[in-house]
C-alpha cells in the first residue's frame, strides 16, 4: 500500500494513469471547523484487481504539490471517476479553479440504472462488485499523521471497488444509450455557480416566518456579513452565528453593543470584537435600505393555481415512468415540479432534456388530454384519447 508523498512521486503516477482509459478517484477531509473543507487524503486508482495500481496521496505532505494531479484532471483522454463527487469537486475548485474532465459519477450513473434515490457506495460495493466495506474508520480525524494501516485500508477502499462499479455501470449506460443523461446532469456538477456563494444571496437559504420586505432587508444584511466573515477567516457560519440567532437579530434590531447581551440566541462570542460590530452595522445597513433596494421574496409558487386532480394523475405518471424507465424519481422531477407543471408552468428540467424523454412529453399530453391513464394488471399505462 503506496503513500505518495512528493511531487515527482505523484508526477509519476499520474503519467501512468493518463495512459489508461480511466483513473478513480476519492478524498478524505475535515470541514467541522473551517468554511472550506480540510483536504487530507486523496485516493487514486488505475484499473486493475487489487491494490497494486492503486495509491493514497497526502496532501499535508510540505513535499507535494497537486499541480500533477490538476494536469490529469485537464487530460480530457482519461475518464476521472468519483462516487458522489460534489464535495470532493468543491474542494478542487476551490484549490485550483479545475475540474475533472471528463467526469464520470457513479451516484448519478447508479439513479440512471435502477439503484434508487441517491444510492450510497456501500450498497454498491455489495450489489456490483460483491464486496463489503469496512466502517470502522468512517468518522476518524483524517488530518492527524501517521494514518493507521487500518485507516489507509478503508481509504483505499474507496477506489479499488469503484473500479468494477463504473466499469458495470458504464456498460449499462452503453447497453441502454443512456450515457448522454449522466453527461448533462454532470454539467451541473462542473459549472463554477454550484460551488460559488455569493454573501449577497445567502439569505435566500434561510428559513423565516415573515416575508415583510423591510425585515428581509435586515436578514439579508446579517447573512451576507456572516458568510463574507466565515470566508474570510475560513469558519463554520455557525461559529459566528446561527440561523435561529441571526432570525432573532433581524427582529431586535439591536442599535448598541449593550443590545447584543439580551439576545438569548447569540453565541458569547459575538456579543464582541468583530462579529458585533459587524452585526451592529449590518443590522444599520438593512435599516436603512431604501425601499426600492429591499429584497423580495420568490412567491412565484405561492400564486400557483395548482390542479390537485391533475397533480395527482401526474404523480402516477411519474410512478409509473420511474418503474417502466429504472430512474429514479427525484432524479426525473420533485413534487413541487410536478404541482408546478399541474399549475401551468413549463419551464421546469423535468419537461427538457433526457428528463422530457421519459416523463415531460407524456406529462404534458396528459396536461393536454391527449392520452390518460389506465391500469393493466398491476401497471398503469399510457391510453391515447
Amino acid at each position: 500500500m503506496k503513500t505518495i508523498t512528493t511531487t515527482q512521486d505523484l508526477s509519476n503516477f499520474c503519467k501512468a494513469a493518463a495512459e489508461h482509459d480511466y483513473v478513480t478517484v476519492d478524498t478524505e477531509f475535515l470541514r467541522e471547523r473551517t468554511y472550506y473543507s480540510k483536504l487530507c487524503l486523496i485516493q487514486l486508482a488505475m484499473p486493475g484487481t487489487d491494490e497494486s495500481n492503486a495509491v493514497l496521496v497526502d496532501p499535508l505532505s510540505e513535499e507535494l504539490s497537486l499541480e500533477p494531479l490538476y494536469d490529469l484532471f485537464r487530460d480530457t483522454s482519461t475518464v476521472k471517476v468519483f462516487h458522489a463527487a460534489r464535495q470532493d469537486l468543491e474542494i478542487f475548485w476551490v484549490d485550483a479553479q479545475v475540474f475533472p474532465e471528463p467526469l464520470f459519477d457513479t451516484q448519478v450513473a447508479a439513479m440512471v440504472c435502477g439503484f434508487g434515490e441517491q444510492v450510497g457506495y456501500e450498497t454498491l460495493v455489495r450489489k456490483i462488485a460483491r464486496g463489503s466495506v469496512d466502517k470502522s474508520s468512517r468518522f476518524t480525524d483524517w488530518s492527524r499523521r501517521p494514518l493507521s494501516e487500518a485507516q489507509k485500508s478503508y481509504a483505499l477502499a474507496d477506489v479499488t471497488h469503484l473500479r468494477q462499479i463504473y466499469e458495470y455501470l458504464s456498460a449499462e449506460l452503453d447497453k441502454t444509450n443512456r450515457k448522454r443523461w449522466v453527461e448533462e446532469e454532470i454539467q451541473i456538477l462542473t459549472n463554477p455557480s454550484t460551488y460559488e456563494v455569493e454573501p449577497r444571496e445567502a439569505w435566500k437559504r434561510l428559513k423565516t416566518r415573515t416575508n415583510s420586505p423591510k425585515f428581509l432587508a435586515v436578514v439579508r444584511e446579517l447573512a451576507a456579513f456572516r458568510e463574507q466573515y466565515a470566508q474570510e477567516n475560513n469558519v463554520p457560519r455557525n461559529r459566528v452565528f446561527k440561523d435561529d440567532a441571526l432570525v432573532e437579530l433581524a427582529s431586535a434590531k439591536p442599535k448598541a453593543h449593550t443590545d447584543l447581551s439580551g439576545l438569548r440566541l447569540l453565541l458569547r462570542e459575538a456579543r464582541r470584537g468583530a462579529i458585533a460590530d459587524g452585526i451592529l452595522a449590518a443590522v444599520q445597513k438593512g435599516v436603512n435600505c431604501p425601499q426600492d433596494q429591499m429584497p423580495k421574496p420568490d412567491r412565484s409558487r405561492e400564486k400557483l393555481q395548482v390542479n390537485p386532480a391533475l397533480a395527482d394523475l401526474l404523480r402516477v405518471l411519474l410512478k409509473s415512468k420511474t418503474e417502466s424507465s429504472g430512474v429514479a424519481a427525484k432524479l426525473i422531477a420533485s413534487s413541487a415540479d410536478l404541482d408546478a407543471i399541474a399549475a401551468g408552468e413549463r419551464d421546469l428540467p423535468a419537461l427538457s432534456g433526457w428528463r422530457s424523454e421519459v416523463f415531460g412529453l407524456d406529462a404534458l399530453r396528459l396536461c393536454d388530454g391527449k392520452i390518460a391513464l389506465a391500469a393493466k394488471g398491476n401497471n398503469v399505462e399510457t391510453v391515447e384519447l
